[in-house]
């Protein structure tokens, strides 16, 4: 069912603020709680992607605040604790020491993959970013250019996939991406 993920959402976001989350203003779909228990500060953060729910928290322990609301969570919905969290949404994810790790390595040569079937080209250097040194001017010729050029469906249809597929990489885990 396509509004399936909707309605789950309809249901979900009106009983987590019940439970004291605050639903974040800059993404409707992650919320946070912060709680004094036994004069520990507690904290937990919550991601709803469709119908998965994705939980960042400082303590676990019997009687925590994670504790509270997986069985608060437990007895409203039949959901299912499907364990440490390894990737999302095509990043990976592991927790290093005391620190979240997300890498998209995997993505990244699924797309190497896809659009150099035959290998990154021998003329791509590690050492500069792909683009020519003239780029700017050639830019600013084609907008002050009074004849536009019409670019062939098939040019945009492979063309228009990857630029969003390498605009996922730099906002996700790769900002590093956004300058080559």
């Amino acid at each position: 069912m396509a509004q399936a993920g909707r309605r789950w959402q309809r249901s979900l976001f009106p009983w987590l603020l019940e439970f004291g989350l605050t639903q974040c203003k800059s993404d409707p779909c992650v919320f946070t709680m912060t709680k004094l228990v036994d004069n520990v500060e507690q904290r937990l953060t919550l991601g709803c992607y469709v119908d998965d729910l994705f939980m960042l928290y400082s303590h676990d322990e019997k009687g925590s605040l994670h504790d509270d609301f997986v069985q608060a969570l437990t007895l409203r919905w039949n959901v299912e604790d499907e364990g440490p969290v390894s990737d999302l949404l095509n990043v990976d994810i592991s927790v290093d020491e005391s620190c979240v790790v997300l890498k998209q390595d995997k993505y990244i040569s699924h797309l190497v993959a896809t659009y150099l079937p035959d290998g990154v080209p021998l003329t791509f250097s590690k050492s500069r970013t792909p683009a020519s040194e003239s780029l700017p001017q050639m830019i600013e010729d084609a907008l002050a250019s009074k004849h536009l050029r019409v670019t062939p469906p098939d040019v945009l249809s492979s063309y228009q996939p990857l630029v969003g597929a390498l605009l996922y990489c730099s906002t996700q885990t790769r900002p590093d991406v956004a300058f080559a």
